[in-house]
């Protein structure tokens, strides 16, 4: 059978872009932590709608199951084959089209890297509004499928808010293109909608229609030093205010430490002289560092501007890489009402402490929005443990298990405690209508 496939499977596709030998096909088949991984059928690569249509009807004739990968950058295995499907891989899907000045809005191939699109918008004197550290090989439709954030959520929202429309192929092989991008659109609910965030479990993404931002040359950011968690969601408030607000990142002692250390350069602040470490940054068409420094009158903090604000950056960057280079840690995603984030950091340190008291805790995340990436090395045998805590308190304290890498295989079973009965139902229904064979990434979001 899986023979017949792949001969058909280039039919579609041509030999070039159906992969089978075990070394090619190793890449696609371990997810970037080197945590998540299976075999699969084959890896396909093809490049347009039509032939994504086509690889699924084949696949569906041959009852073989298909799972879509992007950049492959994911953190929670939704992206990797389990056993034997064929990884349908969107690599080829990078065209872009014109930016659209009038409109600020362009279309991009699945494929696309958040980088490549950043360059294409700025060269027409725009901007894409998400961002974040692997921008250089994460991609558009990776994006749209987790409904990634980053660093800029506080200013613009989450790859939803950019959706004005898409191109998809459902399971059956039917194709539906909305990519004319209107704002003021009310026939009916929006597939964008529904798709945004599915994790590639109702249709394969291979276009989307894209909101752009204006392009904001000038910036400044500041590294600002509170004596606790609390004092950092404190300074909430008075950021907001800042009309040329862009981002507002945290960073606990131990990842500015470690990150620090991982670039051999000196820290801009002494990790062990606060609790914690906000990063502002601003960006405006008017030189913002007047904003940040009459707000650092008040605060203990450096201002950086040039060089220096690029130095912040890399820093906060480097952190997951930091961390990768010591081991595989325990990485969790989490988020919680902010005015409760100090509440919920007491509660990870406590079961650290207690389940892995040699264990290294490393967090940090995007404090606007109550979003914390907790990161533990040396779990050892309490990680299941320490999984389920922290897990669980997040939910106990009115906030989410994914705020931004997606549930994947990794938070599946957790997801009927995060959203209830009823909604895992909706959702479940959803997906038998648009997928009644469990074709698309089977095990992923729904158990």
């Amino acid at each position: 059978m899986s023979a017949r496939l792949v001969s058909r499977l280039r039919d579609v596709v041509g030999d070039a872009h159906v992969l089978t030998d075990a070394d090619v096909r190793a890449g696609y088949e371990t997810d970037w932590l080197r945590k998540w991984h299976g075999t699969a059928c084959c890896v396909v690569r093809p490049a347009t709608a039509s032939e994504v249509a086509a690889v699924l009807v084949e696949c569906s004739a041959a009852s073989v199951a298909v799972v879509p990968q992007g950049g492959n950058t994911g953190l929670v295995g939704g992206s990797v084959p389990r056993g034997g499907e064929v990884v349908l891989s969107m690599q080829r899907f990078t065209a872009l089209g014109a930016v659209d000045g009038a409109a600020h809005q362009v279309t991009a191939g699945a494929g696309v890297t958040i980088e490549s699109l950043q360059r294409h918008a700025r060269a027409a004197g725009l901007d894409f509004a998400v961002d974040w550290g692997a921008r250089a090989t994460a991609t558009v439709g990776g994006a749209v499928n987790t409904n990634a954030g980053g660093s800029r959520v506080v200013r613009f929202g989450t790859m939803r808010a950019q959706v004005m429309g898409l191109q998809a192929v459902f399971a059956d092989g039917s194709v539906v293109t909305q990519l004319d991008g209107l704002p003021k659109e009310t026939a009916g609910p929006s597939l964008a909608g529904l798709l945004v965030g599915s994790e590639g479990t109702l249709a394969v993404v291979t276009a989307v229609r894209l909101r752009l931002v204006p392009w904001y040359r000038e910036t400044a950011a500041a590294l600002v030093a509170c004596d606790s968690l609390a004092q950092a969601v404190g300074l909430l408030p008075r950021l907001r205010a800042l009309a040329s607000l862009d981002a507002v990142e945290l960073l606990l002692p131990e990842a500015l430490s470690l990150a620090c250390h991982a670039l051999d350069v000196a820290p801009p602040l002494d990790p062990a002289s606060a609790a914690a470490f906000v990063m502002v940054d601003c960006a405006a068409h008017d030189d913002p560092q007047g904003e940040l420094a009459e707000l650092l009158i008040d605060e203990r903090g450096v201002l950086a501007v040039g060089a220096q604000r690029e130095l912040l950056y890399r820093i906060r960057d480097h952190v997951t890489i930091a961390i990768g280079a010591r081991g595989m840690p325990l990485k969790l995603d989490v988020a919680v009402p902010v005015h409760r984030l100090d509440e919920l950091m007491a509660q990870v340190r406590a079961l650290v402490a207690n389940l892995a008291p040699t264990a290294q805790l490393v967090a940090f995340g995007h404090l606007a929005e109550g979003n914390v990436h907790v990161n533990v090395l040396g779990a050892g045998e309490a990680e299941a443990s320490l999984r389920d805590g922290v897990l669980g308190a997040a939910i106990a304290l009115g906030g989410t298990i994914s705020a931004e890498h997606g549930i994947g295989i990794a938070k599946a079973d957790w997801l009927e405690r995060l959203k209830g009965p009823a909604a895992v139902a909706v959702m479940r229904a959803v997906k038998q209508s648009l997928d009644p064979h469990g074709m698309l990434n089977p095990g992923v979001l729904l158990t």
